[in-house]
């Protein structure tokens, strides 16, 4: 059986402020540890205005300190925003107030131009991926290669413990940069649901190299999942999120999570209706025992060691219900 894990974007519901949308993921993580869940992570977006979830690493050491045993990650650190050496330095300090209990989720960014032209404005000459992730690894593992160019750093707070590392992605060349370095792998399969992801996880698992930080190779897949009470409620709600997919793609997107009654009353055009189908397809929907027997299919399709679900759905008390609903599902406790 597979580990099940929640994703939290923070999302700004209609009518709500990013203050409460904050209050809501930190309550959500709290109830997400009492019902049994192993990880909270938390998604890094930049320029997404119904989405509250910016720093990653703030909002999680808010959560840590909130929570007392579930383990707490990014999902993730958009890498070629930053400096591996200060990334290095968040996570250590995270992993220093919180051993054992801190994920470090690493991205490549699919974050507009301007966000990244933003964050790097100062900067001369890039790095690629792969050098960044190796980088990364040799400030986090101290054990400096003479022939690097920073040989002799050290990322402080120097600790004994070091933070679980995940590569994300949806691809054949993530799969093999995770491989290549020996880490756990996260395919996200409510981005791309293909059969492509169950080859790259296969290439994944066949060209891993075991590392200091994971002597096997490990698998997870994101699903994004809307769980209510009923079928019909799961409907409304995937309609709002049917609807937040479409503005978020569209070029003025309004400042909110759109609410049930917003997307009854919009509706959706005849053009966009092909789009939707589309969307549909990363969705997993219905009440927890239909949205269980589609984890648990999903989930053996790619061999996955654990599953985690994005309950991106309008309404904080409409995503707590649906957390406990799909615990209760899986016999999920603490």
């Amino acid at each position: 059986m597979f580990i099940l894990n929640i994703l939290d974007y923070s999302p700004i519901d209609e009518g709500a402020t990013a203050h409460e949308a904050l209050l809501h993921t930190t309550e959500l993580a709290k109830r997400a540890e009492e019902l049994g869940y192993h990880r909270f992570w938390v998604a890094e977006h930049h320029h997404v205005l119904s989405v509250a979830s910016s720093s990653p690493e703030m909002l999680m050491m808010h959560l840590a300190t909130s929570t007392k045993l579930i383990r707490i990650g990014s999902g993730g650190v958009m890498l070629p925003h930053y400096s591996p050496y200060k990334v290095a330095e968040n996570f250590r300090m995270l992993e220093a107030l919180h051993p054992n209990r801190i994920d470090l989720g690493l991205g490549r960014s699919p974050s507009y131009q301007i966000v990244n032209r933003a964050l790097n404005e100062t900067k001369g000459k890039r790095l690629s991926y792969e050098q960044q992730v190796q980088d990364l690894y040799q400030f986090l593992s101290d054990q400096p290669s003479e022939n690097h160019r920073f040989n002799g750093l050290i990322a402080t707070p120097v600790i004994e413990t070091t933070p679980e590392i995940w590569m994300l992605g949806s691809s054949l060349g993530s799969a093999q940069i995770a491989a290549e370095n020996g880490a756990a792998y996260a395919f996200a399969h409510f981005g791309k649901p293909s059969s492509a992801g169950v080859e790259a996880i296969a290439h994944y698992r066949k060209q891993f190299k075991p590392s200091q930080f994971l002597e096997k190779p490990k698998v997870m897949i994101a699903v994004f999942a809307i769980i209510a009470e009923t079928a019909e409620k799961a409907e409304a709600l995937a309609k709002a999120f049917d609807l937040w997919l479409l503005f978020v793609e569209s070029s003025t997107p309004p400042p909110y999570y759109p609410s049930i009654q917003t997307a009854i009353k919009r509706g959706i055009s005849s053009s966009e209706k092909e789009k939707v189908m589309q969307n549909r397809k990363r969705m997993i929907i219905g009440t927890a025992e239909q949205v269980k027997e589609k984890i648990m299919r999903t989930a053996d399709q790619y061999q996955a060691d654990e599953v985690t679900i994005i309950p991106n759905f309008y309404g904080a008390n409409n995503r707590m219900e649906g957390i406990a609903l799909l615990a209760k599902a899986f016999g999920l406790q603490r």
